[in-house]
């Protein structure tokens, strides 16, 4: 029997297509008249398809050159550097294995750049973390580009490299697409005690030694990290949009299951090509409900606030128009199931063993809060995605997923959930709009009222903190971090020093319109504001000592001065120039400074390309 659907959620998914009705359209009429000759390149010219194999040897070569059998294109953002995408160093080989034995034949189309937020966290990199998606996006639109393709294989794990995979998938969405991850590394030191150690350095109270040996033990094996950050957010909601095989996310690397789903995925390309007996292209499985189903999932888990962005740029990418209004609204219905570092002490695999997935996808679609008939790359239909692969005898098989959970401190059910309401909120105010992330912000520390200390660079804040100029009531003021001043980088760097001062028993915030993402913990922290300073948004007439209220219960993010007064204010800082926005390749990516987007825009270069959307209104 099948669940009335919650009429929030079908309202806003109704107001979602309504508004997106032209702009929908005219990118499935592109996708439409994008659908090509079966297979791609049998429309190629001889000289164009002698180079598409001219490099392939044995069965490959034959199959290229006959053009008769569908081609597959892998995609990968695989290097040696980042611990969740070492392991895809494997998968292509494997790929090619699994395609050829299913009647195809695949390529390695490209590979697209991945940076990890962990390296460059608090360093000049991180300012180009956010427009890396954008290249990604691009790099895996040239890979496409050759009209070579049936079906594409998306190998890709953390923050940018998910969001900027589907964004260019999404430009050739007469391709089906199956995003194929690595998961997650072994459980290390448990969260706690590394953010035991972070307070204690930042006091002062540990060497660096010391926090080395805490780091290297939390992040100490190939695979994802393994707490919900914007990587594991990633790969929790692009399954519940039904573009993994079920239960693929969080299978370790290394293991023969691992193997299995990545050769399976590769078969599956096969079949859901247009040579194929189900052809899905993905512009058929992205669409509004699929895309209220990512939000959902989101909420429901207390994900990364980096999904503000990327749903909106996502959404976007196939026509679709979602606002922050509607994460706001949904935000009120879907509770929240889970709780996972920094939202808990559990880490992913933890979640994992509690029920997962599986689990988390029955609860919702059981209480009418996810849209089940919809289409993915399994089939039609969400209810596949509530069983967990195995291998019974060295096959691969599905059964169902636990219908209890194992742990209820990890993971609950909708009747026993942790918060009525999701773990994101939208804030508005006369500072314009912001987000924050709730699910780990105990309910005293979600109304702040005190005294701003303005700053325009993390390294201030720090020195401030050093001095002792923080140690009182404070609203931290961190400006000309959105992605138009400096690429709007992460500042995770904050996060211990506060910590210090609300452990001190001072009441703490954090205004900016930078981000924090996935890792934002107990700090009550207003994060993405927009208009941003260097738009000449609110936040840049802040000045020291006014008094700035944050009340996350609400929904309200203010400065206490009278309008007349805050009009007459003259901005009261600059971001850098192109001049000074230099090094560690910064230079590079001005151009991408210049043109970006509003943070509720999703803070992207592509808006315009989008009929429509540039032209939304976001109420304040």
């Amino acid at each position: 029997m099948s669940v009335p659907l919650n009429p929030v959620v079908a309202e806003v998914t109704d107001r979602i297509a309504a508004r997106s009705a032209a702009s929908r359209s005219g990118y499935l009429a592109r996708m439409a008249a994008a659908a090509p000759p079966k297979p791609t390149r049998a429309g190629l010219g001889c000289s164009n398809l002698a180079h598409g194999f001219a490099a392939c040897s044995g069965p490959d070569r034959a199959a290229v050159k006959g053009a008769t059998l569908p081609g597959v294109a892998i995609v990968s953002a695989y290097n040696d550097l980042l611990s969740a995408h070492q392991p895809l160093q494997e998968f292509p080989a494997w790929i090619k294995d699994a395609v050829r034995e299913a009647g195809g034949v695949a390529l390695f189309a490209g590979g697209v750049p991945a940076m990890c937020d962990g390296i460059t966290q608090g360093r000049p990199g991180m300012e180009l973390s956010l427009f890396s998606r954008e290249v990604i996006a691009m790099a895996t639109g040239v890979a496409l580009s050759h009209d070579m393709f049936d079906a594409t294989l998306l190998l890709g794990v953390c923050d940018k490299i998910v969001p900027g995979l589907l964004i260019g998938a999404l430009a050739f969405g007469h391709l089906p697409a199956i995003l194929v991850p690595a998961g997650p590394m072994a459980s290390g030191l448990p969260n706690g005690e590394k953010a035991r150690v972070r307070q204690a350095f930042a006091e002062g109270k540990a060497t660096r030694d010391d926090l080395l040996v805490a780091e290297s033990a939390s992040y100490h094996s190939p695979g994802t990290c393994t707490f919900y950050g914007t990587a594991n957010s990633n790969q929790l909601v692009v399954e519940v949009m039904g573009l993994h095989l079920p239960g693929a996310s969080f299978i370790p690397p290394g293991t023969p299951l691992r193997k299995a789903l990545t050769e399976a995925a590769g078969r599956r390309a096969v079949e859901i090509s247009a040579q194929g007996e189900e052809y899905t292209p993905i512009s058929a499985v992205v669409d509004e409900r699929a895309v209220v189903n990512g939000v959902i999932a989101l909420l429901a888990t207390g994900g990364s606030t980096n999904h503000t962005l990327h749903l909106v740029a996502i959404a976007a990418a196939a026509g679709i128009q979602l606002t922050w209004d509607d994460f706001s609204d949904l935000s009120a219905v879907v509770p929240l199931l889970a709780r996972i570092y920094p939202n808990g002490s559990a880490d992913i695999n933890h979640f994992v063993a509690a029920g997962g997935v599986q689990f988390l996808i029955g609860e919702l679609l059981d209480a009418g809060l996810l849209h089940g008939d919809v289409s993915t790359v399994a089939g039609p239909g969400l209810d596949r995605y509530r069983q967990e692969p195995v291998l019974d005898n060295g096959i691969l098989t599905w059964r169902d997923g636990l219908r209890r959970s194992g742990d209820l401190d990890v993971l609950r059910p909708v009747a026993e959930a942790f918060a009525a309401d999701g773990g994101l909120r939208m804030l508005a105010g006369n500072l314009g709009r912001a987000v924050i992330k709730v699910s780990a912000v105990a309910e005293a520390d979600r109304v702040v009222e005190a005294p701003a200390r303005v700053f325009t660079t993390q390294e201030d804040v720090s020195l401030a903190f050093k001095a002792g100029e923080l140690y009182r009531d404070v609203v931290i003021v961190l400006r000309q971090q959105g992605p138009r001043a400096n690429g709007m980088p992460e500042l995770h760097g904050l996060t211990p020093a506060l910590g210090v001062l609300m452990a001190r028993g001072h009441r703490v915030a954090l205004v900016t319109d930078g981000r924090m993402s996935g890792a934002s913990g107990k700090i009550p922290a207003a994060i993405h504001c927009t208009p941003e300073a260097a738009a000449g948004g609110p936040i840049a007439l802040i000045r020291d000592g006014d008094v700035v209220r944050l009340d996350a219960t609400a929904g309200r993010i203010d400065v206490l001065v009278p309008a007349d007064v805050l009009a007459a204010r003259d901005l009261m800082d600059a971001p850098a120039d192109d001049l000074a926005w230099t090094g560690t390749g910064r230079e590079l990516f001005a151009a991408l400074r210049r043109s970006v987007g509003p943070a509720d825009h999703g803070a992207s270069v592509f808006g315009p390309a989008f009929a429509g959307l540039d032209e939304l209104e976001f109420s304040v």
